[in-house]
């Protein structure tokens, strides 16, 4: 089994990334769980706008694409900017609408079987809203949710610390973090054994 973490991060690598510290602690659950994961930070590619699987010369979604349906897991992982997702994020999730379309086998759609969580940073309220919009989105596209499906880490309105600085919410992030990803492999494990048939 597999898991596939997107992070939506604004930051190109190397540099630090608070989502990316969180997404780790999920992404490190799976691990001990006999589930291989593997992280792509969205922004270091070139990936185009747009509702389509490929679009054309140069653009890196297709590859993202494969890995998502090499998966059984997927997580997505944003920051909160102005109180939404990343833009990275958004587009993500937009790259990914055109799967609701996309079948396989017995006419099933591509993202049926699956399953999503959300992981969310920042430094100002409104994680849950951006759960909410991401977690709505994954469920438009055919993926299932399991409940407590998430975890996200803030300090409350206003700027302040960084999550990689501040020890304040970490455990309990960290905690919820362990959590999702046990109900993310849990209940991907049920649908491998009991798979969801083709919408009739």
């Amino acid at each position: 089994m597999k898991a596939l973490v997107i992070n939506g991060t604004l930051k190109t690598s190397p540099e630090l990334s608070d989502t990316e510290a969180l997404a780790s602690v999920v992404a490190a659950r799976p691990a001990e769980l006999d589930v291989k994961t593997e992280s792509v930070r969205a922004v270091d590619l070139a990936i185009a706008p747009g509702v389509v699987t490929d679009a054309g010369d140069g653009d890196e979604w297709p590859g993202v694409h494969d890995r998502l349906l090499d998966s059984e897991i997927l997580v997505v992982a944003s920051p909160t900017w102005l109180g939404r997702p990343s833009s990275v994020a958004q587009r993500v999730l937009e790259r990914m609408d055109t799967m609701m379309s996309e079948t396989h086998d017995e006419d099933r759609p591509v993202a049926r079987n699956r399953v999503a969580g959300v992981v969310v940073t920042g430094n100002e309220d409104g994680a849950h809203h951006v759960i909410s919009e991401i977690s709505g989105a994954l469920a438009d596209i055919g993926c299932t949710l399991p409940g407590q499906a998430w975890t996200y880490w803030h300090l409350g309105p206003g700027p302040g610390p960084a999550c990689l600085e501040e020890q304040r919410g970490r455990d309990r992030a960290h905690s919820t973090g362990r959590t999702t990803a046990d109900n993310l492999c849990g209940v991907a494990r049920a649908l491998a054994e009991r798979p969801l048939k083709a919408p009739s």
